[in-house]
């Protein structure tokens, strides 16, 4: 009970904290613009004041329009890099899955072509197809891992 309570109180001042961070900001900028604004500048002054802080603030847009571009472009090639490993991961395990299928259903077929006791052959069956639902589990731990 004492950790969940401490851990509510540090929500609540994480949240404090940045709900006194956002409010900063936010005055910070409302009070810069007042100042300009009220400013005993000319006309003149003050819009050339605006129109630098204005492209200040394009170039800044223009900075992370190029670096988001830049991230979204590696994250893309990530992306295609591993979707093309695990699609050739997953083409070698369904092929190693195939074949081990092959096998059992060639050995099942062997034993049931022998003229050996049914009951014996069904056991063997049973003990054939119980070797592989474990190799396919076996591959799918490995998948999933």
């Amino acid at each position: 009970m004492t950790n969940q309570n401490q851990n509510q109180k540090e929500e609540n001042q994480n949240i404090n904290s940045k709900d006194f961070l956002i409010g900063s900001l936010i005055g910070g900028i409302v009070g810069a613009s007042l100042a300009l604004i009220f400013a005993p500048k000319s006309g003149r002054e003050l819009r050339s004041d605006l129109n630098q802080g204005a492209h200040y603030v394009k170039d800044r847009a223009n900075e992370w329009k190029d670096v988001a571009y830049e991230k979204g472009s590696e994250w893309r090639d990530y992306a295609k890099e591993q979707s093309q490993q695990l699609g050739q991961t997953v083409s070698e395990r369904s092929q190693d899955l195939t074949s081990k299928l092959k096998e059992t259903k060639d050995t099942i077929q062997e034993k049931i072509s022998k003229d050996e006791d049914p009951e014996k052959a069904a056991e063997e069956v049973a003990q054939a197809i119980e070797e592989a639902a474990k190799a396919v589990e076996e591959e799918n731990d490995t998948n999933r891992s």
